[in-house]
């Protein structure tokens, strides 16, 4: 009786419901398509979709995605990242850009830019040129414990490095509200190739996981200074944190840089969160992207990844969704193929488009040139 008890507690109370999500092809023909971000461009109350390309920043308009070029190039060699979001309240979102990308310059390559729009924001945007560091590679607002926000901006390598070896990056931060003035977040990495503000303890202002050489660290606002916590130990290109069936917080990577594996870090009670890592995959090839939520309706996250280069597998590129198949995290399932084989994914977001509750995916594509909307039908 007591393992029959045991079995039934244990059992899903319901099956998981299937997966589907309606692809809309809204840009086929990119250069890049570096970095996505979604904010509201003219204060409409809809998310908008902001893409930095090669040689263009561009935005897509709700609901019909029309296409809005709010710069040319900006500099000689390619843009790289975009952040977009409404930081002083006025309901339209203020956008930086980094460009000048040249992974193998790490003395005179990166730029960072400001866009400030005219009275009509969807005619070009007019670019502010602010400080300058070497490969300049991602970047996101933070919010403040005031409420206010600053310009997170990671670079690929530090100064003058030679294959990642030599001087630590400079992580820095940007205040608008103080003329763009800079201050360091954190000095030390190497090879940080993206980074995840996320909410932590009780204080209101964020603090950041960084992916890296030296694994996952968590970057912790205290008053004058930052404090860094190694949260794992192998080298990664990705990283975003979620929430489990019992409550508790994940961490998803994908290791090594540009690698091959999907792995889940489980929330510890102290110590490393890679004491209970589990790779959930290792087909990947140059696995590039990835995303948490609730895309099910299930009231804990699920996770998205996606790739670039044809996997090991089966030779194709895509999107793959993964669910927890155990409370603690200690199971996951691949649970859908959400694309297969039309998006070499470089860079996805998750949001809510057009207002019904569902998580949507906005992918873009390196190899297959395309921006696509994956219309969240999941449940109906």
């Amino acid at each position: 009786m007591k393992k029959t008890l045991a079995l039934l507690l244990a059992a899903p109370a319901f099956a998981l419901p299937t997966a589907k999500f309606e692809a809309q092809t809204i840009d086929a023909k990119i250069t890049v398509g570096y970095g996505l971000s979604i904010a509201d461009l003219d204060g409409d109350g809809k998310n908008d979709i902001f893409l930095i390309d090669a040689g263009q920043t561009v935005c897509y308009q709700s609901p019909d995605w029309k296409k809005h070029i709010l710069t040319e190039k900006l500099t000689k060699r390619d843009h790289v990242c975009i952040c977009a979001a409404d930081i002083t309240g006025d309901g339209k979102a203020e956008v930086a850009v980094g460009a000048e990308w040249n992974p193998g310059d790490t003395k005179t390559s990166g730029a960072v830019y400001s866009l400030e729009s005219g009275p009509d924001c969807f005619k070009p945007w007019n670019p502010k040129a602010l400080h300058r560091e070497p490969t300049v590679h991602r970047m996101h607002w933070v919010t403040e414990n005031d409420g206010r926000h600053f310009l997170a901006v990671l670079p690929l390598h530090g100064p003058g490095n030679v294959k990642g070896e030599g001087e630590g990056i400079n992580f820095l931060g940007y205040r608008p509200h103080q003329n763009w003035q800079t201050f360091l977040i954190h000095k030390g990495f190497h090879l940080a190739h993206n980074f995840d503000p996320v909410p932590w303890g009780e204080r209101k202002a964020e603090s950041i996981l960084v992916a890296c050489k030296e694994g996952i660290h968590l970057l912790e606002p205290n008053e004058k200074s930052w404090k860094a916590t190694q949260m794992t130990e192998k080298g990664a290109g990705e990283v975003r944190l979620g929430k489990l069936p019992n409550g508790k917080r994940f961490m998803v990577t994908i290791e090594p840089m540009h690698g091959n594996e999907v792995v889940i870090n489980p929330e510890t009670e102290s110590g490393l969160w890679s004491q209970k890592r589990q790779v959930i995959d290792d087909t990947l090839a140059q696995g590039h992207a990835l995303v948490t939520g609730d895309f099910l309706g299930l009231g804990y996250d699920q996770l998205v990844a996606g790739w670039r280069k044809p996997s090991s597998d089966n030779k194709k590129v895509g999107l793959k969704l993964y669910v927890p198949e155990a409370k603690d995290g200690s199971k996951w399932k691949l649970h859908s193929v959400i694309d297969d084989n039309k998006m070499a994914c470089e860079d996805m977001k998750a949001a809510d488009l057009n207002g019904d509750g569902r998580l949507d995916l906005i992918a873009a594509g390196r190899a297959t040139k395309n921006v696509v909307i994956y219309w969240n039908k999941s449940g109906q």
